[in-house]
């Protein structure tokens, strides 16, 4: 009797540790439309933050380079799968594919960027406050390009 519960328990606790190991939190797809892309050389490059601390740093949670064969009219859409939450975008269109954004002597981009649902009428960086978005509550993230 007592191995045969010691062989239950072991049994059960396995089960339960395959389970749990193979749990994947729920990630929903969500759109990017990117407007105002120029060119078609180079690629996308989308990177993610979760909070204002992880945007001053730099350390984004995800970064993702879209190639440009799907670009129509300065266009691309584009899907993240994430989990649901409050993110901020921010993109770089790499025109000359370094992985990053070049700028000129005096540190502005020469290539273009963006934020998601925010357009910089001035130039300031923006605050993370200004550009995330809850995906919970938007289905669609829109992108406009803008070039120095």
């Amino acid at each position: 009797m007592k191995n045969t519960l010691e062989l239950f328990t072991l049994l059960l606790t396995g089960i339960l540790m395959v389970l749990l190991s193979s749990y994947v939190p729920f990630q929903q797809k969500t759109a990017i439309k990117i407007t105002g892309i120029r060119s078609a050389k180079g690629k996308i490059i989308i990177q993610v933050f979760k909070d204002d601390l992880s945007y001053q740093d730099q350390k984004p949670f995800k970064k993702i380079s879209f190639d440009k064969k799907e670009l129509s009219a300065g266009t691309l859409n584009l899907q993240l799968a994430l989990e649901p939450g409050t993110y901020g975008f921010t993109l770089v269109d790499d025109e000359n594919g370094n992985g990053d954004i070049d700028k000129n002597f005096i540190g502005m981009p020469k290539e273009g960027f963006g934020f998601s649902n925010y357009f910089m009428q001035k130039m300031k960086k923006p605050r993370f406050e200004d550009f995330k978005t809850d995906i919970r509550v938007h289905s669609g993230i829109i992108i406009k390009v803008k070039y120095i």
